[in-house]
């Protein structure tokens, strides 16, 4: 019990540090992984020519300055549930998910969106290969999230045994 009880706190802690800055936290878990920056990542992936870099920059940039706007929301949701996971109430619980699904409903509304500015600007091919690797990259992120954040109840499960 101690353990799981060191756990939590640490997570905690973590998720406090982490909801300070979604940005720092892409480029943590991406270099972490890859060796490079998001933006070096994607510029090498998508390798287009100096033209269509040109079009596509104008489309990249407004779509990470939203994105870190939404990320910014989802740390602040992890960083609350982590305060009231010890006492979470129904209410508490329902802000929490209603918040969670709302945003994920924002992300998709912005891969649909940037789909079709980026389509407009480099083509369907190039925009379809930008947003599976934007999603499969948010991804990666939402798993390193999801295995540091306990399940709802998870600890009360040790008390038990």
């Amino acid at each position: 019990m101690k353990k799981l009880s060191l756990i939590l706190i640490m997570a905690i802690a973590t998720f406090s540090v982490n909801a300070q800055s979604s940005f720092k936290e892409d480029v943590e878990v991406l270099q972490s992984i890859y060796g490079k920056s998001k933006s070096d990542l994607v510029k090498q992936y998508m390798n287009l020519s100096d033209e269509q870099s040109v079009a596509f920059t104008k489309v990249y940039d407004n779509y990470e300055t939203q994105r870190k706007a939404l990320g910014q929301t989802k740390f602040q949701l992890i960083n609350d549930y982590a305060a009231n996971y010890a006492t979470l109430t129904d209410a508490k619980a329902d802000e929490l998910a209603k918040g969670t699904l709302k945003n994920h409903i924002a992300y998709e509304k912005l891969y649909e969106k940037t789909y079709g500015q980026a389509k407009k600007a480099i083509g369907a091919i190039n925009a379809a290969k930008f947003i599976q690797l934007e999603v499969y990259l948010q991804t990666i992120i939402r798993s390193e999230i999801l295995e540091a954040i306990p399940f709802i109840g998870e600890l009360d499960k040790t008390k038990v045994q």
